[in-house]
């Protein structure tokens, strides 16, 4: 595999996690930057990728499109794992905002999609985020709570982004 064509598996591959949900090959090659056919052949390296490696998660085709997914032998271990009040697509919306922290409530739902107006308000009654009006615009500024820290158990999000 080329230092492009990995590159732009490795894209692909952020962009599934990042969505949670399907998305179909237009969506992808929109949002990777690249060609429909770039990006059907990159998804196929992924899939035989994951296929080929011992991994919780595996690249799938479904009947809405694309889709970066736990395995389903190890479903059980999401209801063990994750807090009771955190869905996985929150928990998700609440990973991007930390990552980009802070970030636009615009780019935010370009990012996950519409469904992550109702993920951002969960986030804020459950404290985990803060909304902060932009002084120039209609959208919000989007970054983690104290609260954020403490639950995770973390001090600061570059300990959670460094390489171990």
């Amino acid at each position: 595999m080329s230092e492009r064509s990995q590159q732009l598996a490795t894209t692909i591959e952020a962009i599934l996690y990042l969505k949670g949900q399907p998305l179909n090959l237009s969506e992808i090659a929109t949002s990777a930057n690249c060609t429909r056919q770039e990006a059907k052949k990159a998804i196929l390296e992924l899939m035989s990728i994951y296929a080929q490696r011992p991994s919780a998660l595996e690249v799938v085709e479904t009947p809405a499109g694309y889709s970066l997914q736990l395995r389903s032998q190890y479903q059980e271990l999401v209801h063990h794992l994750i807090p009771a009040e955190l869905k996985i697509g929150t928990l998700r919306t609440l990973a991007a905002i930390a990552l980009y922290h802070p970030i636009l409530q615009t780019d935010l739902i370009d990012l996950r999609g519409s469904s992550a107006y109702q993920q951002v308000q969960e986030l804020v009654e459950l404290g985990l985020i803060r909304k902060k009006p932009q002084q120039q615009g209609r959208s919000y500024w989007l970054e983690v709570t104290d609260k954020f820290y403490q639950y995770f158990e973390v001090e600061q999000l570059s300990q959670i982004m460094q390489p171990n």
